[in-house]
């Protein structure tokens, strides 16, 4: 297996630094503006990971894991609830209640999300894959994560989605 890991290896550490990322959030002060820069970070890290999912993990899952199809249709609902929330907060400042109300919604999201891959998925993708194919789908995770952008700002879901999407579809 090479550095970083398999498939699994690397969405579970995904998964282990949203948690992070929400719990940071959560120590801030309620309306301190390092809260919304961490959410900033935490959106452009959930897109990266989502996307990275659609491309590369669910249509393997759709066609080897039995009853994937139905599973993957599931957790693509699940990305699109938790990108509505993302696309809320963007708008919202620190100091408007919603931003709070949202955080911990799209936190109950992502967990319930992060729980059922963790206990129902990835065990039958483990089941169903060779080691070798499981760390193939690590690279194309990693790959395309690592080639959305940093920077955030307005319209952070979209840009990062886009990015993602067209950079991974030409193969750079």
């Amino acid at each position: 297996m090479e550095p970083g890991g398999d498939v699994i290896a690397e969405l579970a550490a995904d998964h282990r630094e949203l948690e992070a990322l929400f719990s940071q959030i959560e120590l801030q002060p309620v309306d301190h503006p390092r809260r919304r820069k961490l959410a900033d970070r935490l959106t452009a890290e959930l897109v990266r990971h989502t996307v990275a999912e659609e491309l590369h993990l669910y249509p393997v899952v759709r066609e080897h894991v039995p009853h994937g199809a139905a599973l993957a249709d599931k957790k693509l609902a699940e990305h699109v609830r938790a990108e509505q929330m993302l696309k809320d907060l963007e708008d919202l400042s620190v100091h408007d209640p919603r931003f709070n109300d949202t955080i911990a919604k799209l936190k109950f999201e992502v967990a319930s999300h992060v729980r059922e891959e963790e206990h129902e998925l990835f065990p039958k993708l483990a089941a169903a894959l060779p080691p070798e194919k499981l760390d193939e789908l690590g690279r194309l995770v990693r790959r395309a994560r690592d080639m959305a952008p940093t920077r955030t700002g307005a319209g952070l879901v979209d840009r990062v989605r886009d990015l993602v999407r067209t950079t991974t579809a030409s193969g750079l």
